[in-house]
């Protein structure tokens, strides 16, 4: 697919908007300010018919006692408008801050972020001159739930959090973005040889959805080996579906592999609410030193005008830049790169220098890229998510796990074979995911973390909830710390826990 079609984003509506819209625009933190002016100073020349309301959010704002960075009265400003162009921010270090991107896209329901990758060749650099990939990436689940616990003074957890309706609305979303577009393909990516029945379910949404779209090629890709083909032949992707964590991952890499992370827009989408950015940070280090690329920041601008039916600024604006860039007038990352490839004839600019040769050049076209065309394409963004609440879930055991830091594997499963009383037998104690009772191995490596797993006695028996606490009195008895305990089971009769090595 051509530069058009990567950049009129699936959120383009049927007619061009004529009046001015008020838009929340967040300068935010580092390189932010420098980049927001120059995008804003590039939008307002070619016409945009915008507004800015700025709002402060970030660094300062976390410094003010607010966990998340970001105000009351700025969530009032961002539920109005339901839209949001957003410069990188920084978050401090430390404990206790969240993450304002998380929060933004979880609070307004944005489940899908987009990021185009393609490469500019024979413009930029770059060794895979027909790459031409967007990543579709949930926003919302996965790792980036953020719940975490120290468990044990030698153990934390990540809670890994996906649910059916967060898969189905992402991967139709893929597949509907492929259609609207043109896309020949879509990939989906887990690591469901291991997370079985996490980045199994997104595997098994994915299949089922890809039945609906028989124009559509689906295939799917073990993350690992995946990534490694993404990097290496990406030409041969189109559309790719990923979890949270590993889109993020994938399509910072393919941006960087492009020509530049500083080239390369995000799309954070959900059925209302809209939130246009860069992929990049904040990057501190070059704050203040009219050193950085807006690019990305300025695509996300066209990706947002789009969003508001503005497809002919949003057009302008882009070729306007691809001529810029054809025209060899860089910035710093752009250079590093052309300098690596043996390139010697190219202009260097700062952020300001950059943004007015873009001004410059409204109304051009590129001549060796493709120029961009707007058609106004829409695409419906609310999808319907199956109903699987009323399946019968039925209690099936109890893993059970302990603080304990001063016996034995061998010494921890004989004590907890006598206290699993009359109702239950021990099934197994893991450490770490390895099983280490009965039958473990005296060279496993254990911590003071351990999961012990209790089933009923008696053939065809199911556990109760009475019965378990009976268990952790039991327990609690002999001085064991119960840390957390997970109940196991059965979904409308099928196992929907993973089984431990050797059950």
């Amino acid at each position: 697919m051509n530069q058009t079609q990567i950049t009129k984003e699936k959120e383009g509506m049927e007619q061009p908007q004529t009046q001015v819209q008020t838009i929340p625009v967040a300068r935010g933190d580092g390189i932010g300010p420098e980049i927001m002016d120059a995008c804003l100073y590039i939008l307002g020349e070619a016409g945009a018919r915008i507004e800015p309301v700025f709002v402060e959010i970030g660094e300062n704002v976390y410094k003010a006692g607010h966990s998340a960075g970001i105000t009351p009265e700025t969530w009032e400003i961002l539920r109005k408008h339901k839209i949001f162009y957003k410069a990188p921010i920084t978050t401090p270090q430390g404990g206790g801050y969240k993450s304002l991107n998380v929060t933004v896209r979880k609070a307004f329901g944005l489940f899908a972020n987009v990021r185009p990758v393609v490469s500019y060749a024979p413009v930029i650099p770059t060794k895979y001159p027909g790459m031409d990939v967007v990543v579709i990436r949930e926003n919302e689940e996965d790792l980036y739930a953020g719940i975490e616990h120290q468990q044990t003074p030698e153990v934390v957890q990540c809670l890994k959090l996906l649910s059916r309706p967060g898969c189905e609305r992402i991967v139709r979303f893929a597949f509907e973005y492929a259609r609207a577009y043109g896309r020949r393909k879509v990939t989906c990516m887990t690591k469901d040889n291991i997370m079985k029945l996490t980045d199994g379910l997104f595997h098994k949404v994915f299949d089922e959805i890809a039945q609906e779209y028989p124009d559509i090629e689906a295939e799917h890709w073990i993350i690992d080996i995946g990534t490694a083909k993404l990097a290496d032949t990406p030409e041969q992707f189109d559309v790719v579906v990923m979890p949270n964590l590993y889109g993020d991952i994938a399509s910072d890499m393919l941006a960087q592999i492009a020509g530049s992370v500083g080239l390369a827009p995000g799309a954070n989408i959900g059925e209302e609410y809209a939130m246009f950015e860069a992929i990049h940070g904040s990057a501190p280090r070059h704050a203040g030193k009219n050193k950085a690329n807006p690019s990305g920041l300025l695509l996300a601008g066209v990706m947002m005008l789009v969003h508001i039916g503005q497809g002919d600024v949003a057009e302008r604006v882009h070729n306007a830049w691809l001529k810029t860039l054809e025209d060899k007038i860089w910035t710093y990352d752009l250079v590093r790169k052309a300098r690596a490839a043996g390139i010697t004839e190219y202009r260097e600019v700062g952020t300001r220098e950059f943004a007015e040769a873009v001004v410059e050049r409204l109304g051009e076209e590129p001549e060796q890229l493709n120029p961009v065309r707007y058609a106004g394409k829409a695409m419906r963004l609310s999808f319907p998510t199956t109903d699987v609440r009323s399946q019968k879930m039925e209690l099936d055991g109890v893993d059970v796990f302990l603080r304990e830091g001063t016996k034995s594997a061998e010494e921890l499963g004989r004590l907890l074979e006598e206290l699993a009383g009359p109702e239950f037998q021990l099934v197994m104690i893991s450490n770490r995911g390895q099983k280490v009772y009965p039958g473990g191995l005296p060279e496993t490596f254990c911590t003071d973390h351990w999961r012990c797993r209790f089933r009923c006695q008696g053939a065809g028996e199911k556990p109760t909830h009475e019965a378990i606490r009976r268990l952790l009195e039991r327990i609690e008895g002999q001085g064991l710390e119960w840390i957390k305990l997970e109940n196991l089971y059965l979904l409308e009769g099928e196992r929907a826990y993973s089984l431990g090595q050797g059950e």
